[in-house]
């Protein structure tokens, strides 16, 4: 795709392999090899995704990195859009602001913190042009949580709010399918911004939108905190009413990073009624709680499943426990959603029951539970 050169070895290159060739200068400036400091290179038409991870020692100027790395690859013939995502082990701005060393300098002991103190977390701040940010969050895996997600999504649309969802799920992003914005790049903002790709009149980015799907990400905390500190920080919604989050499951690293660097209006917890997924919902609304997020309520999803043909109710996971927990914990019980063919068909279809199936049943449920949530925010 970069064209033919006249040296044969070069010739006989993989894409990907001239994106590194290119980029070593940059590495050894760093110091670093040049597939240590770049982990992903991935090539979809006249996109680059490049993935850079600074490790213990970012550099005390990255953005300047970024903008060489997105020049000298925007050099490459037939690219026009570069996607730089960065990660490090430590926050660059510790490194920016520590002093620099003189060879005849004698490196002092860090300092400690006072007895019984610990150092201050970062403050959450709101995001440029987001109004409202809601995360939609499950204990558990297997919930229904990423398709409720994009349900209320299209609801909050469908009221006439500006929305917009983030995939913060690194490992297992389901936004570009369930958006069908699959191989679809986000391209940049002049500002040096990413721009959210646009579907159904909702504007949504996931880390799906930016690598090979296929790709398995094998990152540990700090790298996996970077890229997701990147897509809360550096999208450029515009202007969004309400900003969905869709969270892993879980109460781990993305959690927290959400917490301490957005400003959250509040929290959906999404649980079947079985017991397990209960359990580990409380975990979830535990954690949003010593976090001081509000929990706008619960969501029992896969509730119960009525037969196409006799009409007869079946309680698959068990009916109603979800309720029970709202009601023990006093939080508010936002619906339930069943276990519908609809709902799976066109979530498959990358056209969602709210935006795909509009009149029925399934979607108004949907419309009904986002209603209550604009109302608990003042929307």
């Amino acid at each position: 795709m970069f064209g033919r050169g006249k040296d044969k070895e070069k010739d006989d290159q993989k894409p990907e392999d001239v994106v590194y060739d290119a980029l070593k200068p940059v590495a050894h400036a760093l110091g670093r090899a040049v597939r240590e400091l770049f982990l992903q290179v991935t090539i979809t038409v006249d996109n680059v995704t490049v993935v850079m991870d600074f490790g213990q020692n970012p550099p005390s100027n990255p953005d300047a990195v970024k903008e060489d790395v997105e020049e000298i690859v925007k050099g490459l013939p037939k690219i026009s859009t570069v996607t730089v995502i960065m990660t490090a082990s430590k926050p660059i701005e510790s490194q920016a602001s520590a002093p620099e060393s003189t060879p005849d300098s004698v490196p002092s002991k860090p300092s400690k913190p006072a007895a019984g103190r610990r150092p201050a977390p970062p403050k959450p701040k709101a995001l440029p042009g987001v109004k409202h940010i809601i995360a939609v969050a499950s204990g558990k895996g297997g919930v229904g949580k990423s398709t409720t997600a994009i349900n209320l999504t299209l609801a909050f649309s469908s009221m006439g709010l500006k929305a917009g969802i983030l995939d913060a799920d690194i490992f297992g992003p389901s936004i570009p399918k369930l958006t069908n914005t699959q191989g679809q790049k986000p391209q940049s903002s002049q500002a040096g911004k990413i721009l959210p790709v646009e579907s159904m009149g909702i504007k949504a980015i996931s880390i799906g939108h930016m690598i090979d799907a296929t790709a398995p990400i094998v990152w540990r905390g700090p790298r996996l905190m970077g890229a997701i500190g990147q897509l809360i920080n550096d999208v450029d919604w515009d202007d969004l009413d309400i900003l969905v989050v869709d969270l892993p499951p879980g109460t781990g690293d993305v959690q927290l990073t959400l917490v301490q660097q957005a400003t959250l209006a509040g929290a959906v917890i999404v649980s079947t009624p079985q017991d397990l997924a209960l359990i580990d919902a409380r975990k979830g609304i535990e954690m949003f709680k010593k976090t001081e997020t509000q929990i706008l309520g619960i969501i029992e999803n896969m509730s119960y499943f009525l037969c196409p043909s006799c009409g007869d109710q079946s309680d698959i996971f068990g009916h109603g426990g979800a309720r029970e927990t709202s009601a023990a914990l006093s939080i508010d019980f936002l619906g339930e959603i069943p276990l519908h063919m609809n709902i799976r068909a066109t979530a498959d279809a990358g056209n969602p029951v709210v935006n795909g199936r509009p009149m029925s049943k399934e979607a108004g449920i949907y419309r009904e539970i986002a209603e209550k949530i604009t109302k608990s925010l003042g929307i």
